[in-house]
């Protein structure tokens, strides 16, 4: 399913929203067929998305992050 959420206020007052699968699959926008993993778009642009079947891709393993965090090797 496609969720929405608040992201952040910008200075000048625009409210942005984050889009995204919570399924992990990557989104389309309706109209543009543009595919992506998660969008931010200012809240009243109107525009709407659709989940794929397309997983997100994923760069790493648990593991490697846990590395990365904990300084160890990638």
């Amino acid at each position: 399913m496609v969720r929405t959420e608040f992201y952040r206020k910008r200075e000048d007052g625009v409210t942005l929203v984050r889009s995204y699968s919570d399924a992990g699959l990557k989104i389309q926008q309706y109209g543009t067929g543009i595919m992506y993993d998660d969008v931010i778009d200012p809240e009243n642009m109107g525009r709407t998305y659709t989940e794929t079947d397309e997983p997100i891709e994923q760069e790493g393993t648990a593991e490697d992050v846990l590395n990365i965090l904990l300084g160890g090797e990638s």
